[in-house]
């Protein structure tokens, strides 16, 4: 197989050096290394103690067959370890980049445990599988017969994308609709390129295409297109929306200009590096550029913010998070690496209001840990007396997000919805209350992980295959 074309993606510290902070070098500004040699990887993949309890396997959502394929690359041997990884993982060259790995396999590391410290599981996976699509040894989808059977996938992220990888290759026909101009969700837009490079994400829907699924992008469900006609379309539908809505604070001046939600900054920033007209990008109403920025939150969505505005050439970069580092949500790798470019963190620091018309600075309330909340941490509790206003020039509000109410958006009153207003389905099968309907990653779980979503997006093909009287095992790639 020839060496696939790669889309040309800008990013904003090669294309515009001039705005990056003079304490950052041009290297600092990639997640994991380009430069990743197989000295490296094999050198780190050697270190493995191939344990007779691979913790790592166990604690990877997809159970990757983690120390079989590091000795593998340890040995060399990169193409059986390419197909290995990709065995029990649709997309591992996208999981080794974003995983939070610190938390899942590497955490969990039986050399990890004994203080000397992680294989890098991560980039060895990374590695693995960028030499396997440089080598062309990532096949094309060929399924042996194609089957009459279709299936509807509504929302081209992970979950949805996983499943129609899954699907196409037991030779469903497969149609994923997508309210975005392009596939591949909040991998597209939502996480930076310095952690995704878009390329990545393109060249494996490229890889779908050509092998016969079909995209409709700008197609918003309830709108362009209704539910009931895509139940009618096809014979099975799966729901992989994600979650889109920001959750919202109510506080004084939360309307000021300036003060703008996670999704919408960092779909600009995205955007922009595709080569889009970003208007709002240009403005500077969504830039970053020469502002005193403050981010409010403590998940990877706000560590995504921070680290973007410090890519833009912010003046300074602080976040705001109303519990202390112990109770952060988000990734510690992720927290450190902020803070190695220089970003502050404001602990245990909450908003209380906005002050300006167009944003002048936040009103913030110091706080202290109480009692255990209900899920066991300990709840903040306000300090009377120690207001203070952080200025700012522009502020993210990164609180988290919910699900949309697809039951009334889709005039669908018989979907199911827990009391979050996450979809009702089975936890092994995925099936809804409708029948033939199938939901996976977060608009079944709340906002969660990429490898979550690939899991689900598996599971749910593979329980349509068993309907199907399919064996539920397809031709490797």
């Amino acid at each position: 197989m020839a060496k696939q074309p790669m889309l040309k993606f800008v990013t904003l510290d090669k294309e515009m050096p001039e705005k990056r902070p003079p304490n950052l070098r041009k290297e600092d500004f990639q997640e994991i290394y380009g430069e990743y040699a197989r000295d490296k990887a094999a050198e780190q993949a050697g270190r493995c103690s191939q344990c007779g309890v691979p913790y790592c396997q166990s604690h990877c959502p997809l159970h990757n067959n983690i120390p079989d394929w590091l000795r593998l690359t340890a040995e060399g041997r990169l193409e059986e370890a390419y197909e290995l990884s990709q065995a029990t993982n649709t997309f591992p060259e996208i999981c080794g980049r974003i995983c939070p790995q610190d938390r899942l396999c590497e955490g969990n590391c039986v050399i990890e445990k004994s203080g000397h410290g992680t294989v890098t599981i991560g980039s060895v996976e990374k590695y693995i599988t960028d030499t396997a699509f440089e080598m062309g040894w990532v096949k094309p989808i060929s399924p042996t017969t194609e089957r009459p059977e279709s299936v509807g996938v509504i929302g081209a992220g992970p979950g949805g994308l996983a499943a129609a990888d899954f699907l196409r290759r037991a030779g469903v026909q497969v149609t994923v609709y997508d309210r975005y101009d392009r596939a591949g969700g909040l991998m597209t837009y939502g996480i930076p390129g310095f952690k995704l490079e878009k390329p990545v994400v393109m060249q494996r829907i490229e890889q779908l295409e050509q092998g016969g699924v079909q995209f409709v992008q700008n197609c918003n469900v309830g709108e362009t297109a209704s539910f009931a006609d895509l139940q009618a379309k096809h014979d099975f539908l799966v729901i992989a929306t994600g979650v889109y809505k920001s959750r919202d604070l109510q506080a004084p001046g939360v309307g000021a200009d300036g003060v703008v939600r996670a999704l919408d900054y960092l779909t600009a920033s995205n955007r922009k590096s595709f080569g889009d007209d970003v208007p709002e990008f240009d403005s500077g109403e969504l830039n970053a550029e020469g502002k005193r920025v403050v981010v409010i939150g403590g998940g990877d969505t706000a560590m995504d913010c921070v680290r973007t505005a410090v890519r833009q050439g912010a003046t300074s970069v602080k976040c705001l998070y109303r519990r202390d580092r112990a109770n952060m949500p988000g990734s510690q790798r992720e927290v450190a690496n902020a803070e190695e470019e220089g970003v502050e963190f404001v602990w245990l620091s909450a908003p209380k209001g906005f002050k300006g018309e167009t944003i002048e600075g936040v009103m913030v309330q110091k706080m202290r840990l109480g009692q255990p909340d209900a899920t066991g941490r300990q709840s903040p509790e306000v300090i009377e007396g120690a207001d203070y206003v952080e200025d700012a020039d522009l502020v993210i509000m990164a609180l988290g997000f919910e699900p949309e109410d697809l039951p009334t958006l889709w005039d669908m009153p018989e979907l199911e919805v827990t009391r979050w207003g996450t979809v009702k389905a089975n936890f092994q099968t995925h099936e809804t209350a409708l029948e033939g309907v199938y939901a996976v990653g977060d608009i079944v779980r709340g906002a969660s992980l990429v490898v979550w979503a690939i899991r689900d997006g598996r599971e749910a093909a593979e329980a349509i295959l068993a309907k199907l009287a399919t064996p539920a095992t397809v031709a490797a790639e």
